[in-house]
């Protein structure tokens, strides 16, 4: 069953969060990505929280993210690549989207410059 009042809830304190998180392209971090509706990515846990790759830095508050898994999955809408030393991620190039610097939580790590490359080309292609 959704959580949306749970979520609400933590949306509305991470609304008056006054603390600004510095971020950069290419950084990976956990978000506070929420509860969403139908097929969109939802963040896990009490803090909604999910991994996400800043694809590109807008202003301070606002950059095109895209969210992470650690299921393996393969098509024009996936990407994997790695960041941790044991484990591939899965960037959910579908589900990219706008985000507020807000929800973010913990730098993680990043992406290599590489891979970033190959990353954002795949993106383009599937954005036509």
């Amino acid at each position: 069953m959704k959580k949306f009042d749970d979520w609400n809830t933590l949306k509305q304190i991470t609304e008056s969060k006054k603390q600004r998180v510095y971020f950069k392209e290419r950084d990976i971090f956990w978000l506070k990505l929420g509860e969403n509706i139908g097929h969109e990515q939802n963040g896990k846990g009490e803090k909604f929280q999910r991994a996400v790759l800043v694809v590109r830095r807008y202003t301070n508050e606002m950059f095109l993210g895209v969210p992470l898994s650690t299921t393996i999955r393969d098509g024009s809408f996936f990407f994997q690549f790695q960041f941790l030393d044991d484990k591939i991620s899965t960037a959910l190039l579908v589900q990219n989207r706008l985000f507020s610097s807000k929800r973010l939580i913990k730098k993680i790590g990043k992406i290599s410059e590489v891979d970033f490359v190959k990353l954002k080309s795949k993106l383009k292609d599937l954005i036509g």
